[in-house]
């Protein structure tokens, strides 16, 4: 049954220290857990993904420091990105201090679960979106995936979403019926949407040529996509989805693979 390619999101180093520094073990590991999640959104377990292509591990140069440790060694380009988001959010407009000043000053500002995210999400975007060897190595481990499997979906999860974006417009040989991206950053200002390559023109990106259908779905409560709409940034976004996932886990891949609104548009693509 498989023919879906998944492409993961934020906070997946664990599996590849669980896998024993093992990038495979990794990949493999999410693959199985996907199944299921998916299974719950269409009533019915099975072997739906061909393959999670895995790139967290790219991402870091060791174990990723965690609580309030994450915010005290944030770099100087995390920080930017955290004060980017903090600023879509409505916090911090008027902060004109130093960046690490306004590290902590947020951080005393946060919720658990808020902190918590943004702890993972700041690092993780920064060294794909500042470093341009990882930016290039994490776009082949997606385009190696896309090109081995060669899956007529592709579903694509937070900052995932942004590594298929930019590895379908640099890969136009890579064709998919359908692109499904999940809680997705793709259209945050001041952070993301504007270091994009390719860069938008006229304050617009659009969907890869290679792409034939683009769904985007977004929980009301998703504190990474912002704006939830991609068509507001978009062109070429042909359904857009707003869910209601949960308020405690409203950004995990669990949550949306297993939400109701993915069945209607896999169904075509399922035996």
């Amino acid at each position: 049954m498989a023919g879906i390619v998944g492409v993961h999101g934020i906070g997946k180093y664990n599996y590849f220290m669980a896998a024993g520094d093992s990038a495979e073990g990794a990949a493999d590991a999410m693959r199985l857990k996907w199944d299921h999640y998916l299974g719950v959104a269409l009533g019915k377990e099975g072997a739906y993904f061909s393959e999670v292509a895995y790139f967290s591990h790219l991402l870091h140069d060791g174990r990723p420091k965690e609580g309030p440790q994450a915010f005290a060694g944030m770099h100087a380009s995390a920080q930017q990105v955290l004060m980017g988001w903090a600023r879509n959010r409505g916090l911090g407009e008027r902060f004109t201090g130093a960046l690490k000043l306004f590290t902590g000053w947020l951080l005393a500002r946060l919720d658990g679960r808020s902190a918590a995210f943004a702890a993972l999400f700041a690092p993780e975007v920064a060294a794909y979106l500042t470093d341009p060897g990882r930016r290039e190595r994490c776009r082949e481990a997606v385009r190696d995936v896309i090109r081995k499997h060669r899956p007529r979906v592709l579903i694509a999860h937070s900052l995932g979403s942004v590594v298929a974006y930019e590895t379908l417009w640099a890969n136009p040989d890579l064709e998919i019926d359908l692109l499904i991206t999940l809680g997705s950053p793709l259209g945050m200002r001041n952070v993301v949407f504007e270091h994009l390559l390719p860069a938008p023109v006229n304050g617009r990106g659009s969907r890869p040529a290679g792409v034939k259908r683009w769904v985007n779905i977004a929980d009301k409560d998703d504190i990474a996509a912002i704006p939830p709409d991609l068509a507001l940034c978009f062109t070429g976004v042909d359904a857009e989805e707003r869910v209601n996932l949960d308020w405690i886990d409203f950004h995990t891949a669990e949550k949306y693979l297993g939400c109701p609104a993915l069945a209607p548009h896999l169904r075509p693509f399922l035996p």
